[in-house]
């Protein structure tokens, strides 16, 4: 595949454009990136994916469908930025002989540490707490120490057990679940494998780091707010859609939950007039920056072109799909 013909569709909010892997896309070929938001449209997406034979996809408001697969005839690969697939359809991808990557594990720390500072900052309360401080109060309402209790890790990938390290690190008992249930993996980690709802009655802190696919989407509703216990907090820095949004926000506000902090969300970028948690101030809410440090920037923006590069050669790497 000479001189490819490579869309960057979604970069938006540009992360891409004008970078040292956006100039090492264009020693393989002419290279189309789009900064402008619309990429959530199909229509929209196949017309900047056009005539291109890969597309780099960076954003997961950009869904490959069936239709764009079809629509895109001189597509031969898609190079996702990042591990999650949900916004992919790979058997339409397989079906059309294109071939999908992702990158794994190149933003499992910075995520990490965003779901530990996620979990500090809910956990004392501190959004409300500067709040008052600029209105001129002066709070001293009761926050919770980490020290002693224990989290729950739902999913063991590299973001996942990254979480039970940190956990760990500061004096937390880790009790895990794996999908696969893998609990060599989990045992490996320090954590003690447990059953779902084990997960939910138990943990302090519940972190969400599961892959979004049919058995996983909401993961999270009625039935298991249910389970939890009142001074739990919950930390989704994965999908939104492992979580039925409308029953958290009715647990929190009923404070059947004490308090979510979300990363994440059903649709993004997340529409002001359909936030569910906006006016609730036992929640801590950040626009999907868990991966947006400079360390996993640089790597992340690298892969896709590694990815690229390698599938050009003829041996692809980090292939999720047959």
């Amino acid at each position: 595949m000479a001189d490819a013909l490579i869309s960057v569709p979604d970069d938006f909010p540009t992360v891409f454009d004008g970078t040292p892997a956006h100039a090492r896309a264009k020693k393989l070929g002419e290279v189309k990136v789009v900064t402008a938001a619309g990429a959530n449209q199909e229509d929209e997406l196949i017309r900047r994916i056009d005539r291109a034979h890969v597309a780099i996809n960076i954003r997961a408001h950009a869904h490959f469908t069936e239709g764009v697969f079809a629509a895109c005839r001189n597509l031969k690969m898609v190079s996702i930025w990042g591990t999650g697939t949900d916004n992919v359809d790979l058997a339409a991808a397989g079906r059309h002989g294109v071939t999908v990557c992702n990158t794994p594990g190149v933003n499992a720390n910075a995520v990490a540490e965003h779901a530990l500072a996620l979990m500090l900052t809910t956990a004392r309360k501190i959004p409300r707490i500067d709040h008052e401080m600029r209105e001129g109060k002066w709070p001293r309402e009761m926050v919770t120490q980490i020290l002693g209790k224990t989290l729950g890790v739902f999913g063991v990938g590299g973001i996942g057990a990254r979480v039970a390290e940190l956990g760990r690190a500061i004096g937390m008992t880790v009790l895990a679940w794996s999908l696969q249930g893998d609990t060599k993996r989990i045992a490996a980690m320090g954590a003690r494998p447990a059953s779902k709802d084990e997960i939910l009655r138990e943990a302090d802190v519940i972190s969400l780091n599961l892959r979004l696919i049919p058995e996983t989407r909401a993961f999270l509703g009625r039935k298991e707010f249910s389970l939890t216990k009142r001074t739990a907090i919950l930390i989704n820095t994965a999908r939104g859609a492992l979580v039925d949004e409308s029953a958290l926000a009715d647990a929190l506000r009923v404070q059947k939950i004490a308090g979510a902090a979300l990363d994440v969300y059903t649709e993004e970028p997340l529409p002001p007039e359909r936030n569910l948690f906006r006016d609730l101030t036992n929640v801590v809410l950040t626009p999907h920056i868990g991966a947006v440090t400079r360390e996993a920037n640089t790597r992340s923006r690298a892969m896709p072109v590694d990815n690229i590069i390698a599938y050009i050669e003829g041996h692809p790497q980090h292939l999720v799909n047959k």
